[in-house]
């Protein structure tokens, strides 16, 4: 059964992304006392006495907004109100009712949702008092909370899950077969064009400002068989460029982002090249041993001034770590070539969990070995006496061997290679542990 859910809604600056994060229990939304900070719709499972529902942070409706941003964050939040089974406006008892308010609650009647009036910041003083203009809304008695301290949220949230069907439903729990991915790049290379392009849909607020996506957008999708959940993240910086503070935990959202993902699509503006900052990027996934895919995005404004193998050898060249890293061409203004990144993604989660049995293993690493021993270090040299497969995402594999400090990087190397050539594991790194084993012990 479909989870209910759950958007926040209410004018700018009234808390909505601190409730978002108090019932989430976690830090999933920016929250900075400064209008405007939450611009796309942000979803997040949650449960409640045993009730889960998803619950959608948007950005604060402005109706008297003429610039860019604010039309598009309007358009947002109205998508969010039209996909919710529940709305919970959210109004500041503090400031009290004003025009805006008065606004939203015709908007989210004109489009006939269930609705709770929640009133926020009831910390302060004689808050009780100022409930009453709140009732001029129509939506009933607004129920007091205060996001910031928990005040109350506890029954705000059993008044939600009332609302749900009274007969407890069976709710299909996610599989092991959930792909994470994860799209990472610089700012404006058209990270949110191109997954608005994959879902088909306006999902992300897209600008040619750079910095418009701060959050870590997270979107559930199903094509064919694959089960994904993207992850659109801030554009990356340097860090001796990232200014604002909003600017550098948005940084650390992309980089906790990449650490949860199973794939990374690091997108690259074909028209500018490799930068100093791709290479950072890309040096950070491997760092964290994650697959990845290259995306050359905006390649129909060089299509026919640029051989696509001399591109190719020069992105191997500029950024050695991903090496075994597919490279797709796209566009996301035309949408050239999307198809070709879910069948890369299809053919990579096949290599991120293949698993390769034990006898095979020893056999091709004897093999491999004679074929190029390793150097000795001080009369000693590495001796690799048994090799099996401890684990994927990433393929883990465990080397019993005499001595661990005889391994040395160019061998290490030389093995992982070796292990592409003969099993693939494209766009998927290998990850490779020693284990001092006696040879009285080996196998």
């Amino acid at each position: 059964m479909k989870k209910p859910l759950v958007a926040i809604i209410g004018r700018i600056n009234v808390g909505k992304s601190t409730l978002f994060n108090r019932i989430t229990g976690t830090r999933t939304a920016i929250v900075k006392d400064k209008p405007g900070i939450t611009r796309d719709r942000i979803y997040s499972e949650c449960e409640w006495k045993g009730r889960p529902f998803i619950l959608v942070d948007s950005g604060g409706i402005n109706i008297n907004g003429k610039e860019e941003y604010n039309k598009k964050v309007n358009i947002q939040t109205d998508l969010a109100i039209k996909e919710a089974d529940l709305v919970l406006l959210l109004v500041d008892v503090k400031e009290g009712i004003n025009v805006e308010d008065y606004e939203v609650a015709k908007i989210i009647r004109k489009n006939n949702k269930k609705t709770i009036l929640v009133a926020n910041k009831g910390d302060i003083s004689g808050s009780e008092l100022k409930l009453f203009d709140f009732y001029e809304l129509g939506f009933g008695e607004p129920y007091l909370v205060s996001a910031e301290h928990g005040i109350k949220v506890d029954n705000l949230l059993d008044k939600i899950v009332s609302f749900f069907p009274d007969k407890e439903e069976k709710v299909e729990k996610e599989k092991d077969d959930l792909i994470k991915i994860s799209i990472l790049g610089k700012p404006n290379v058209g990270k949110s064009s191109l997954l608005n392009n994959i879902l088909g849909e306006e999902r992300l607020i897209v600008s040619e400002h750079p910095g418009t996506t701060r959050d870590a957008i997270e979107v559930r999708h199903k094509q064919g068989s694959l089960k994904i959940l993207f992850i659109d993240t801030a554009g990356l910086r340097i860090k001796s460029k990232i200014k604002e503070d909003v600017e550098y935990y948005s940084s650390l959202r992309a980089m906790n982002a990449v650490n949860n993902s199973d794939i990374v699509l690091l997108v690259i503006d074909s028209t500018q090249g490799i930068s100093t900052q791709d290479k950072k990027i890309t040096g950070y996934v491997n760092d964290l041993k994650k697959a990845g895919i290259i995306i050359l995005n905006k390649f129909d404004l060089i299509e026919g001034h640029v051989d696509k193998k001399w591109l190719i050898d020069e992105i191997k060249y500029e950024l050695p770590f991903a090496k075994n890293y597919p490279v797709v061409f796209t566009s996301a203004l035309t949408g050239y070539n999307i198809n070709e990144i879910f069948e890369k993604i299809n053919e990579i989660t096949l290599q991120y969990c293949k698993k390769i049995p034990t006898p095979q293993l020893n056999i091709f690493f004897k093999k491999i070995i004679l074929k190029n021993p390793p150097k000795y270090i001080n009369n000693q040299s590495l001796k690799i006496n048994y090799v099996t497969q401890i684990g994927i995402k990433p393929p883990k594999f465990l080397l019993f061997v005499n001595n661990p400090k005889l391994m040395y990087n160019s061998y290490q190397k030389y093995l992982e290679n070796e292990m592409y050539k003969q099993y693939g594991f494209e766009g998927s790194p290998v990850s490779i542990k020693l284990i001092r084993k006696n040879r009285k012990d080996s196998r």
